[in-house]
């Protein structure tokens, strides 16, 4: 769930909750039904503010080393290269 779709559902929940007129759908608590829309929304939002985090990918690095031959002078050249291994 991304941060839009969690703040989307927390004002549909408080919409629910304290905006709509009770009784607007027959045999549903509609204010229950808005506050669970609520906590799940805020559930969502905190979820991905913390794997949103700038240091989550950080502490991954990737290192690559290839090594090739020059056809013209038969010299073996060797590339390394390193890199942050993030999404």
């Amino acid at each position: 769930m991304r941060i839009g779709s969690s703040i989307f559902l927390i004002a549909l929940g408080a919409i629910l909750a304290w905006a709509v007129a009770p009784g607007l759908i027959p045999n549903v608590d509609q204010a229950m039904v808005g506050y669970i829309l609520m906590v799940v929304g805020v559930i969502g939002l905190i979820a991905s503010l913390v794997l949103a985090s700038p240091g989550r990918g950080r502490s991954r690095r990737v290192s690559e080393t290839r090594s090739v031959v020059d056809p013209n002078t038969g010299e073996t050249i060797t590339r390394n290269e390193s890199r942050d291994g993030g999404i």
